[in-house]
């Protein structure tokens, strides 16, 4: 299950409240933009349910908040509003002036092995809420949609057909068919601005890179993400295309990988490179988070996680998304303009 980048959207709306100043100083009647986010547990903010999220269970949370907080990620929050998740949109007041979380970890475009909403039924549930008018005209006339899903189809592919990567190009078509449909249709609900990040360097992905001892990256399994991406950008243009606008926009998120990780081993010495911080102790018996029935702790955890750029054996680190994302920044400003 992919863990939540929480860091995308602490920058995201980072940028929003220097649009919002800015609209603000030229029209105090403009209305806030809105962030509504589709996808996985990479942005998956509390959409799990407490009784059977990780999320909700040590490690997590650990460096920030101080506690286990439905975020799958050790990602600090950076003091600013980010979108209520879909759950808690009773439980909050004002919940939805920010846009709204639709994102469930472990989900994709098609079913996965995790039994949640998959990306189809998140956009159901947006779509509920336009139809009940709690998103007016002028709430999704200064709107932004962000989507961060694919990751877990992968691995639910590999998964069934263990080590057959023969069909995996057809498999990205599959996906890439039911996600242009998606997109359309979140922009057809009248979200005006859509970023779809492109996937990761799955083989760099540690649970992928322990059989070389976490010395290498599995390359067939990069050049599957390189496909994937391209097909995307493909997809995207196309859909651009269909009215001649520049409403979707792409946020390069294998090459932000590979630079960051660059960066982070050559000039963080005693860097764990691509070794998590937390990992169960018997590699995929158990997992970060994992106890026995006394309670007692199956994973371990590194001494340092300021070392290491990979908090579990799925997800980057606090300072693994702060050097990911600051390459990204200037990606994020082609949503507000």
């Amino acid at each position: 299950m992919p863990f939540s980048f929480f860091h995308l959207l602490c920058y995201i709306t980072i940028i929003f409240a220097e649009v919002d100043a800015v609209n603000e100083g030229a029209s105090k009647s403009k209305s806030k933009l809105r962030l509504f986010v589709f996808g996985d547990s990479y942005v998956d903010t509390g959409n799990w349910r407490k009784s059977i999220g990780s999320s909700w269970k040590e490690p997590y949370g650990i460096t920030f908040p101080g506690k286990p907080s439905g975020r799958f990620s050790d990602a600090s929050y950076l003091g600013i509003r980010t979108p209520i998740a879909y759950k808690w949109r009773k439980e909050v007041k004002r919940s939805k002036e920010y846009g709204m979380n639709f994102a469930y970890g472990g989900t994709g475009v098609l079913d996965t092995l995790a039994n949640q909403p998959n990306m189809t039924t998140q956009i159901d549930f947006f779509q509920r809420l336009v139809e009940q008018k709690v998103y007016g005209k002028q709430d999704l006339d200064n709107s932004v949609g962000l989507i961060s899903v694919a990751g877990n189809d992968y691995a639910t592919y590999l998964a069934r057909n263990t080590h057959n990567l023969q069909k995996l190009g057809d498999f990205t078509k599959k996906i890439m068919d039911q996600l242009e449909i998606n997109i359309d249709r979140i922009r057809g609900l009248g979200v005006k601005r859509i970023a779809v990040t492109l996937i990761e360097p799955m083989g760099c992905i540690p649970l992928q890179a322990a059989s070389s001892s976490y010395s290498n990256c599995t390359q067939a399994l990069n050049l599957g993400s390189k496909f994937h991406n391209q097909m995307l950008n493909q997809s995207l243009q196309n859909l651009n295309a269909k009215d001649n606008s520049t409403v979707f926009i792409t946020l390069d998120l294998y090459d932000a990988f590979f630079s960051a990780l660059n960066k982070f081993t050559t000039h963080a010495p005693g860097s764990l490179g691509l070794k998590p911080c937390c990992e169960g102790k018997e590699m995929g018996k158990y997992y970060c988070g994992s106890v026995d029935e006394s309670g007692a702790k199956l994973y371990t955890i590194c001494e340092n996680p300021n070392l290491s750029f990979f908090w579990d054996t799925l997800h980057p680190s606090q300072n693994g998304w702060h050097s990911i994302f600051s390459s990204l920044r200037s990606s994020l400003h082609k949503l507000t303009t």
